[in-house]
């Protein structure tokens, strides 16, 4: 087993008897004290986020975690439907699972889902995605202050601040890490 030097953001471990992903990791050594690593890691049951601190010599476990295409097919209360684009299995994801990507989840979305032994625990997804403006006030005339914006509801439900000219009806690319308007998109 590697010590836990060797964890790296994205990494899932087994620790404590459950899966969590690591967030964010840092190697500090202060002073004349031994090194730790300070990590936050989320468990993957619960979805809860923690701030672990491991000895550098401790060791971690990291889990053998298979990854596959699957497209988005449906939301059915808080659970999410996805089929594999090769065996055309379809699997059932928890809300929790996906975190904050069930904002930019559009059917027919395609997304790379990892697996642990079967089981669902967790999604990429692409770098940005299209989405339709479903609400927004209409841009008036003579605003036209540089870098002006106003806020415009998705048809995800996610709010993002646009350009005053991007109307209601219009698509638009939308950055899925931070969650930021890109550009208008054509269709």
């Amino acid at each position: 087993m590697p010590n836990a030097t060797e964890m790296k953001k994205g990494m899932v471990i087994k620790h404590e008897g459950d899966l969590w992903r690591c967030m964010d990791t840092q190697h500090v050594t202060p002073g004349n004290w031994r090194g730790m690593v300070q990590s936050v890691l989320r468990n993957l049951r619960t979805g809860a986020k923690h701030e672990m601190r491991f000895r550098s010599t401790d060791k971690i476990e990291p889990v053998f975690v298979e990854t596959g295409e699957f497209q988005y097919l449906f939301r059915e209360r808080n659970l999410y439907t996805f089929m594999n684009t090769e065996t055309y299995d379809q699997v059932t994801v928890d809300e929790d699972a996906i975190g904050d990507g069930k904002n930019f989840l559009v059917e027919n979305t395609n997304v790379q889902m990892q697996l642990h032994e079967g089981v669902p625990i967790g999604i990429d997804l692409p770098a940005s995605v299209v989405l339709k403006i479903v609400e927004t006030t209409p841009g008036v005339r003579g605003d036209t202050v540089t870098n002006t914006r106003k806020e415009a509801t998705l048809e995800t439900g996610l709010v993002v601040k646009v350009p005053l000219f991007v109307e209601q009806g219009s698509k638009v690319r939308v950055d899925t890490r931070t969650g930021e308007f890109m550009e208008r998109a054509n269709d």
